[in-house]
């Protein structure tokens, strides 16, 4: 496993922080597709607040991380949006370029009506392991855990799961409901006081669930910025490696501009220049779950 695969991507950053002094003069369609997490934390608002500025209409389209990178990688779109790294092992994913642009926690979700507020570390891998199964050994009521789990091991939340929490991405999860997307997992426990499940932030917080404090900390901006929320990752946006397309490149700097990030933070989520000190703190997560046992990586050639 790659623990600094993150870093090579910092010079790209600041390589693209500034805006383009010229003026755009030709206005183009830009297709963007992927995480919708990642469309909900700022990709939506981005979008509009470019058009407005230089009337250029930025299409988006759903279909999670990895439609994101690997669409993107092979140019059948623009811009993909996406909630985890490209995996080199992977001949689709290897030509991704791409780009940090934001930082999203993960959060565990229950219904509304639920009276816990609060899981720690252990409890939430015990939970997924199949080991804590009634509501009662968390405090709850006397009610089993239905927990929901995203399907396949591949999507944004499920890999950073497996690789913050289990430090294995062959884990399987003990869920009661397999679904499709990270919307499902958010429906699922807004209907069903005894769901549970994991998501984004930036997708959570825009529902009627309740967000539950994990060790006690809340994944509220200011210690998602500072890191004391323990599950966090970067946003990225993903081009082809190597494209020369001027108007992807115009708008990758206008959503690395002291412009752009002011839009993302505009929309409650960290902008990635605003904590830097997370890529380091990130070593402190593979550390954690580091202790669970050594890395297996054959979920790598999975789809």
């Amino acid at each position: 496993m790659k623990r600094f695969h993150f870093l090579w991507l910092i010079p790209a950053l600041f390589g693209l922080s500034a805006l383009a002094s010229a003026e755009q003069t030709q206005q183009a369609d830009i297709n963007w597709a992927g995480c919708g997490i990642t469309k909900k934390a700022f990709m939506a608002e981005l979008a509009r607040a470019y058009e407005a500025k230089t009337g250029v209409h930025i299409s988006l389209s759903g279909g999670g991380a990895t439609k994101g990178i690997r669409n993107a990688a092979a140019g059948n779109i623009d811009i993909g949006g996406a909630c985890r790294t490209s995996l080199e092992s992977r001949d689709d994913e290897r030509n991704a370029h791409q780009i940090p642009v934001a930082w999203d926690a993960l959060v565990v979700v229950t219904n509304k009506d639920n009276p816990v507020d609060n899981i720690t570390f252990d409890q939430l891998k015990q939970v997924y392991l199949g080991n804590i199964t009634n509501w009662k050994e968390l405090g709850g009521a006397d009610a089993p855990i239905e927990l929901y789990a995203r399907r396949g091991k591949m999507s944004g939340v499920g890999r950073t799961l497996r690789e913050l929490v289990f430090n294995n991405f062959d884990q399987e999860f003990k869920a009661t409901y397999v679904v499709k997307s990270s919307g499902p997992v958010e429906k699922g426990v807004m209907e069903n006081i005894n769901g549970l499940g994991v998501t984004g932030i930036s997708s959570a917080k825009k529902r009627d669930i309740k967000i539950l404090k994990l060790n006690g900390h809340e994944p509220s901006y200011a210690k998602i910025r500072n890191g004391d929320y323990v599950l966090y990752r970067p946003l990225y946006l993903v081009t082809k490696r190597g494209s020369t397309d001027q108007k992807i490149r115009d708008f990758i700097r206008y959503a690395v501009s002291q412009e752009g990030q002011e839009i993302i933070r505009k929309q409650g989520t960290v902008p990635y220049t605003e904590a830097m000190a997370l890529v380091m703190k990130q070593l402190d997560q593979y550390e954690r779950a580091s202790r669970s046992g050594a890395y297996r990586t054959s979920a790598d050639s999975q789809i």
